[in-house]
């Protein structure tokens, strides 16, 4: 049953990734699989802000949930602090328990310096385990789940720097034991390095901007479970992004054209090439089970998976591309919308996002819908909820009332 639960663990593991493919693509032996990686929880878009325009973050304008995007934005954040909560049920099309849980903060400690922390919770609701098929089985609730940290700061006049220390911990036994013998959970210790250029662009008809970012995160131990063959690489990703944000006739109305492109830095799981003996394919094998996060950062860009010759567009198509538009109003009523695509040997995840947000002086509310463009996508119609905070509103609230009461007394 161990050696089943094993393989079990590892469909667990990559659940997020897998399930992208369409049903009617060719097999692995056609074309490369997509790349997997264990906590891949990590990889989905919290918020329905950057989540309604295509999953572009990079180089956006910075807001609550920057720490997934970009943590470098923060230190360009105006406010002295805020906070948010996000909801996202997710593959609702295959299972109805599975939900992203995030939460995030930031403070400003002085003008060119911001702290932050955010906290996602990723259940992966009950799994029903069996030994055979007439076992009754028992049911486990695995989960994975992130802490981080991140310090930002303006560096030079319009760029700043971050970094973030993460914790991992995934559970993907929910705490039961097989055949008597306890699967640990995984753990991993992971940083991310982050910058962020922004320069207004003054217009005869208003005041705009352009901003550049990149982030790479998520640099860190694997994860494993027990033994060096149940370990997977973390998902380390460079994101690299673009914004313009331009005035539409006056100071009231903006809209900004974002664009996000997204390369992770880990290895392709060996395959076995079409000529080569099981021995040798077992060689690779084991090569990559024992290959460290620092090696296995430079063969991603120049490994290929059945061990044949380097072919750089495969290596291109290893790159997913996003782009989205922001309308806003005052900066009180926002319309967003974006497109999100992933080549075919490498997922098939092509969407377009629909957004909406309003924002009073305290609360900001964010909603996004996904719509797939290719077929069978379990990811089609999931929505995306994010409720922030603004703590200089609610300071400004809090002063109003004092002040209208002291008022009534006199």
């Amino acid at each position: 049953m161990k050696k089943n639960f094993k393989i079990y663990l590892t469909l667990l593991c990559i659940l997020p990734f897998g399930v992208m493919a369409d049903e009617n693509e060719p097999t692995v032996q056609d074309v490369y699989a997509p790349i997997t990686t264990g906590a891949s929880f990590l990889t989905i878009a919290p918020d329905a802000r950057c989540g309604g325009m295509g999953d572009t973050g990079g180089a956006t304008t910075p807001d609550e949930n920057s720490q997934f995007w970009n943590p470098a934005k923060y230190a360009f954040i105006d406010g002295v602090g805020g906070a948010s909560v996000s909801y996202v049920p997710w593959l609702r099309k295959l299972v109805s328990d599975i939900d992203l849980v995030s939460a995030a903060g930031f403070y400003k400690i002085k003008d060119v310096q911001t702290v932050a922390m955010s906290f996602r919770f990723f259940s992966i609701g009950n799994v029903l385990i069996k030994k055979d098929p007439n076992d009754p089985g028992y049911n486990v609730k695995p989960y994975d789940l992130a802490l981080d940290a991140s310090y930002s700061r303006i560096l030079a006049k319009g760029f700043s720097m971050g970094v973030a220390l993460r914790f991992i911990w995934s559970d993907l036994t929910g705490g039961h034991s097989v055949d008597g013998n306890y699967l640990k959970p995984g753990w991993s210790i992971a940083a991310d390095i982050s910058g962020f250029y922004t320069k207004e662009v003054d217009f005869s008809f208003g005041k705009g901007s352009g901003s550049f970012g990149f982030n790479i995160s998520n640099l860190g131990k694997k994860i494993d479970y027990g033994d060096y063959r149940s370990s997977a690489f973390i998902p380390t990703n460079l994101r690299l992004g673009g914004s313009f944000k331009l005035p539409l006739g006056n100071d009231y109305n903006h809209m900004s054209f974002n664009v996000d492109i997204n390369k992770l830095l880990v290895p392709a799981r060996p395959i076995q090439g079409d000529k080569e003996s099981l021995e040798d394919y077992n060689k690779r094998l084991d090569e990559y089970y024992h290959m460290d996060p620092l090696t296995g950062i430079g063969k991603s860009f120049a490994d290929m998976p059945d061990g044949s010759k380097y072919d750089f567009v495969y290596k291109l198509k290893q790159m997913n591309f996003s782009v989205g538009i922001e309308y806003d109003y005052k900066n009180m009523f926002l319309a967003r919308m974006g497109y999100f695509n992933e080549s075919k040997q490498c997922g098939n995840r092509k969407f377009l996002e629909f957004g909406a947000g309003f924002r009073l002086n305290v609360v900001v509310l964010d909603v996004a819908y996904l719509l797939s463009v290719a077929k069978n996508n379990p990811l089609d119609q999931t929505l995306k909820f994010t409720l922030g905070f603004n703590m200089a509103g609610i300071h400004n609230l809090v002063k109003n009332d004092v002040n209208d009461n002291e008022n009534e007394v006199f």
